[in-house]
């Protein structure tokens, strides 16, 4: 019989400690703007970390992230001012901040942007173009790329051939592919030449290289893909490389759409 694997241990009323000022240590770095939660563990494992002069590496800990003075490697980690930026991402660069082939990367696009914490939410890949959202607000992020949030992705699509209402409705009736099943929430052809076809696309799950891989199952090449819009946000006409900050509203509308306060 498998063990069950203990708690994180609470104290008082320290059960409803998620929906307060108290979280656990990892949580805390990582609501901070610090680093992500997976990073804040390893960073308390190694030692690194210490709460009110102490160092830790107790991964159960839990903190007032407003009262405790938390600090790495000897230095107090402050709240960081949120920051959230819109990159027009262009076609040969990979969504990471470094890459071990040495490719050229979007981060190469952020300029005077302080880019330490900064991470994509969510990829495009390196063919892929168009809207690529940055935040050094890891929760709203996290909250951006859970499939219950439902918030739709819409692409712009160039395939080879003429693209018909058939093959619409299957791309939204879904195809099988790799021992997955993948479905489109939308599908629309936009405009057809002698050769190829544009086609508008909706996604509200992101499976890796999902509308490339499904096209190849009928038979079409994908020739450009460019992402639009995310939910109401749209890339509008940025150019191509450029970045620019959300706007209040824009940033209220993601917040409101993860129900996460204005």
């Amino acid at each position: 019989m498998n063990k069950r694997r203990p708690s994180p241990k609470r104290h008082g009323n320290e059960a409803k400690a998620d929906a307060g000022k108290r979280v656990t240590l990892a949580r805390a770095l990582s609501k901070l703007g610090y680093c992500s939660r997976t990073q804040a563990e390893k960073l308390i494992t190694d030692g690194r970390v210490s709460v009110g002069g102490r160092r830790t590496t107790d991964l159960s800990r839990w903190v007032d992230i407003e009262a405790d003075r938390i600090a790495v490697d000897g230095v107090t980690v402050t709240a960081e001012a949120k920051i959230y930026l819109m990159l027009n991402k262009p076609r040969g660069l990979v969504t990471t901040r470094e890459d071990p082939e040495g490719r050229p990367t979007v981060y190469s696009c952020l300029g005077d942007a302080d880019a330490r914490f900064l991470s994509p939410v969510g990829r495009l890949d390196k063919a892929s173009e168009g809207l690529l959202l940055f935040t050094n607000d890891t929760v709203l992020a996290q909250r951006l790329l859970d499939p219950e949030t439902h918030l739709g992705k819409i692409y712009h699509v160039q395939v080879s051939g003429i693209f018909d209402d058939a093959a619409a409705a299957r791309m939204i009736e879904g195809v099988s592919e790799g021992g997955e099943q993948l479905r489109a929430a939308h599908v629309q052809r936009l405009r057809s030449g002698d050769r190829n076809s544009w086609v508008e696309v909706e996604l509200q799950e992101g499976r890796n290289r999902q509308i490339r891989r499904m096209l190849d199952v009928l038979g079409f090449e994908c020739l450009r893909l460019v992402r639009v819009s995310i939910g109401d946000i749209e890339l509008g006409d940025l150019p191509k490389g450029a970045v620019r900050p959300l706007t209040e509203a824009e940033i209220e509308y993601l917040r409101r759409r993860t129900a996460l306060e204005a």
